[in-house]
């Protein structure tokens, strides 16, 4: 009997907003939710934002509505990014002289330069020829629109940095906030659980490319600076895993950072079900982090073809000026996607574990598909592997909702990029299964429109999506689009341009789908949180059942008591740097054991033989 991944956390941030208890979500919604909805979202908003407006006043609202979800680039300045241009310079009828300070003097003294003593700080030089150089010069992107995080909003204030790329703040806040969430002290899961039976899965897909990372070690040296001892170690891809582990769970567990590209996300909740599926696990936290608005990852992109320019939307428009609000538009006449920046991360632990605890149970995760594409004929082209992905999450919605069940009682989020080939190689995918599982109008949402492409944590994106769907009853429509283009395979597709009202008890399924550059394809099925307490009650009985409620309650006044603090200003994140520090001298350890100090049960070395059938008695 498997054990069912239950998701008892799930936070972070996005462009959107605060993940936990659907912010982030109802900022997706917000204009059709009742006024309490739209007052708490913008609360929320507000605080995140470090606004000391009234957040009920329209003005305050605007502002807010417009500094959050895909906009104008504010993390840079895209009218004016700095650039270096070759030149070779020569003197008119002489040869070139300049006096130089003697520090700035190159060790290795280019072709054809004199040196000569100037004065005791500086020397000059005769050129005899040209002289090769690099000038300063600024120049404008074609690119100028992005999925930010709500403007305000400062990880790096929220503990003590240190220079620490955005990518790593941003993790350090969606841990914390996720692991706030689910009402349980990090206490108690260390007295509950083994240390060895915790799991951390999470990556960045594009690594911390900023100057405090891989951007200050590629680039540093060109630039005349120094290379400083973080560059190396901070860039590394798997870097968001290690800090949830050494800064905020404090874990000695599985630790490991899988790569899928844009469907990493998936990769990494897949590893996380596996493991508590099979008992190897019992608390895993998964998910990513990204943060790639920065000019040259912003450039790299672009000259790829990948991502929306202005002129081409305005050229779509038939305007003089872009809407920067609406550069992403999956399924509809497209010019490519919109790059954005997210953290966000679950909790799961194991249903029996969940009910001891009386953990809150906001869905669980029955199953997660990956599949490669075969040969191919470029990396960044798709291929067949989402079609088995997509058939296989498919199938095993068919398997526990039956026939009707999935017929009626799922909806998909789709990977959705807004790129012109996105539109037709996954609506084909989405549009044929959904007709040979008997599916008429499979209804389909795509949280890109909204809040860009967050790479890693894109599947997060769309997980918060279908999650606050669940709370609220909207499935977010593709409101960024006014038509579905007419290469787009539809006939057994249900692509919304406004807000899908649903009884969320009526359908209880929701596949995430993703796709990745080289041929990484994820599809997930996740359960909603009524669907799966009905599991848990039939499994453990309705008495067992009764006392998990009974536990449960404490456990909701500590998930509402935290995002209660949160509205009203943005706590501290959980960063505890240097404490609790072990060495080999502080554990205890047996033949049979491993004693860790902080964790009260031990780790257990009674390792069974996993290959007896294979050895002589």
């Amino acid at each position: 009997m498997s054990r069912l991944p239950v998701i008892v956390g799930f936070g972070g941030i996005n462009p959107a907003g605060r993940i936990s208890f659907h912010h982030a979500y109802r900022r997706l919604v917000v204009d059709v939710l009742g006024e309490a909805d739209r007052a708490r979202t913008y609360r929320s908003l507000a605080a995140l934002m470090n606004l000391q407006e009234d957040s009920e006043q329209p003005d305050t609202r605007r502002y807010i509505d417009d500094h959050t979800l895909i906009r104008r680039i504010e993390l840079f300045d895209p009218e004016s990014i700095r650039w270096n241009r070759e030149a070779s310079l020569a003197a008119a009828g002489a040869p070139l002289e300049f006096v130089i300070a003697r520090r700035q003097l190159p060790a290795a003294l280019p072709d054809g330069w004199r040196v000569e003593e100037h004065d005791a700080r500086s020397v000059k030089v005769t050129v005899n020829g040209t002289l090769k150089t690099l000038l300063p010069d600024r120049r404008v992107s074609r690119v100028s629109s992005a999925g930010q995080a709500p403007t305000g909003f400062d990880p790096a204030a929220l503990y003590p940095a240190r220079s620490h790329p955005r990518g790593l703040q941003l993790t350090v806040f969606g841990a914390s906030d996720t692991i706030r969430s689910s009402g349980l002290s990090l206490e108690l899961l260390k007295r509950k659980v083994a240390p060895d039976q915790f799991a951390a899965y999470s990556t960045s897909a594009l690594s911390q490319m900023d100057p405090e990372g891989y951007g200050g070690m590629l680039q540093n040296a060109m630039l005349g600076k120094r290379v400083t001892s973080k560059c190396g170690a901070l860039g590394l891809p798997e870097m968001p895993g290690d800090f949830v582990n050494a800064y905020v769970l404090g874990s000695v567990g599985g630790t490991g950072g899988i790569l899928g590209a844009c469907a990493t996300f998936l990769y990494s909740v897949k590893q996380g079900v596996e493991d508590i599926r099979s008992g190897a696990r019992r608390v895993v936290v998964a998910g990513n982090a990204e943060a790639p608005i920065l000019p040259d990852v912003i450039e790299a992109y672009r000259t790829m073809g990948a991502l929306s320019e202005d002129e081409a939307i305005m050229e779509l428009d038939g305007t003089d000026v872009p809407d920067l609000r609406r550069t992403c538009r999956p399924f509809s006449s497209n010019a490519g996607f919109t790059a954005g920046e997210a953290a966000i991360y679950v909790l799961m632990m194991d249903d029996e574990l969940a009910m001891e605890l009386g953990a809150e149970v906001l869905g669980s995760v029955p199953g997660v598909y990956i599949n490669a594409d075969g040969y191919k004929k470029s990396i960044p082209g798709p291929g067949v592997g989402n079609y088995l992905t997509v058939a296989k999450a498919m199938a095993l919605a068919r398997s526990i909702l039956g026939d009707e069940g999935l017929r009626r009682g799922t909806h998909i989020q789709a990977h959705g990029t807004g790129t012109p080939q996105n539109r037709v190689t996954e609506s084909h995918i989405l549009n044929e299964l959904a007709r040979i599982n008997g599916i008429e109008k499979w209804l389909v949402s795509a949280a890109k429109a909204y809040v860009g492409h967050t790479m890693a944590a894109a599947g997060g994106d769309q997980l918060a999506s279908a999650m606050g769907a669940w709370e609220h009853g909207w499935v977010p429509g593709i409101t960024t689009i006014d038509h579905i283009a007419e290469d787009v395979y539809d006939s057994n597709l249900h692509l919304p341009m406004q807000h899908v009202e649903i009884d969320p008890a009526a359908m209880p399924g929701a596949l995430i789908n993703s796709k990745g550059f080289g041929g990484n394809n994820a599809t997930a099925l996740f359960l909603s949180p009524d669907f799966s307490r009905r599991m848990l009650e039939r499994r453990w009985g309705k008495a067992a059942f009764a006392e998990y409620q009974r536990r449960n309650e404490a456990v909701r006044e500590s998930r509402s008591a935290y995002d209660a603090a949160m509205l009203e200003q943005t706590m501290p994140s959980i960063y505890r740097f240097g404490e609790g520090v072990l060495e080999g001298e502080d554990l205890t350890i047996t033949s049979d054991s491993v004693q860790i100090p902080g964790f009260e049960m031990p780790v257990s070395l009674d390792i069974e033989n996993p290959y007896g059938d294979m050895l002589e008695p």
